[in-house]
């Protein structure tokens, strides 16, 4: 039902500039410069990313220039001080290379970026060839999308199949990537459901609800992935006066007391 996810080869840098293993330290840093980019995918073959090397693999190179590391930062800093040795790309880059393919949905490549720490990942084909770099900052262009563009994406794929009219009359509408459904509904309990779709929309910041089924109140708030945080549920005047009669008959007034 919902609409196909914006995915990884939408948004990635499709020009990349690579280097070799051989790639001297000097080539490097040459490249790094002119292309005005941080880090380096490492090619091996017909473009197979075996490795990658950035800004933070070199720096070592300068950080232990003139010090004499003892032994516990020998032990603690081995790899580094590896890579201070290093004189071209295959001694110098992080591998194997962490990558994610072109159809990856945007949020898996930002878990990936997440639970590894890194800031860009090189972008594979099936055969581990390169096709492409995606950065932290070329995920967050999802959120440049119109408020127009992301109400039209929300009442074709979630309005129109979980409040379809006559039952269900919804606007949509949002600022700032915040989106505010208001209106009338058939059943309040898709509420949550439309909640989670919503938020899944790529570009989405947050999302608000006015929802309301005459005959049970109406609900008015925002609600999380599992259709809990601020929902306030307001119930029609009649369930008032119940609510209202029942407590009049636990906790009767005494000043009543023998009225009719």
């Amino acid at each position: 039902m919902h609409g196909t996810p914006h995915i990884v080869s939408d948004v990635m840098t499709h020009t990349v500039t690579a280097v070799g293993r051989q790639a001297t330290f000097k080539e490097i840093v040459r490249m790094m410069q002119d292309w005005q980019v941080s880090a380096l995918p490492v090619l091996e073959g017909e473009g197979r990313v075996v490795g990658l090397v950035s800004e933070a693999d070199l720096l070592p190179k300068e950080e232990f220039r003139d010090s004499d590391p003892d032994r516990y930062i020998q032990l603690r800093r081995l790899f580094d001080l590896a890579k201070a040795g290093g004189v071209r790309a295959e001694e110098l880059m992080t591998a194997p290379a962490l990558t994610t393919r072109p159809d990856a949905t945007l949020a898996e490549a930002a878990r990936t970026m997440a639970r590894a720490r890194v800031k860009r990942l090189p972008v594979v084909n099936q055969l581990g060839m390169l096709e492409g770099i995606v950065s932290r900052s070329d995920l967050l262009k999802v959120f440049l999308r119109s408020d127009d563009d992301l109400a039209e994406e929300i009442r074709r794929e979630v309005v129109s199949y979980l409040f379809p009219p006559p039952g269900s009359s919804v606007r949509v509408q949002g600022h700032d990537g915040v989106v505010k459904l208001a209106g009338r509904v058939r059943d309040t309990s898709l509420v949550p459901v439309a909640a989670r779709l919503v938020r899944a929309v790529e570009g989405v910041v947050d999302v608000d609800f006015e929802l309301g089924d005459e005959g049970v109140g109406h609900v008015v708030g925002d609600l999380d992935d599992h259709g809990l945080g601020n929902r306030h549920v307001h119930r029609g005047a009649a369930l008032d006066r119940e609510t209202e009669t029942r407590a009049a008959e636990a906790h009767p007034d005494p000043s009543r007391a023998g009225r009719p």
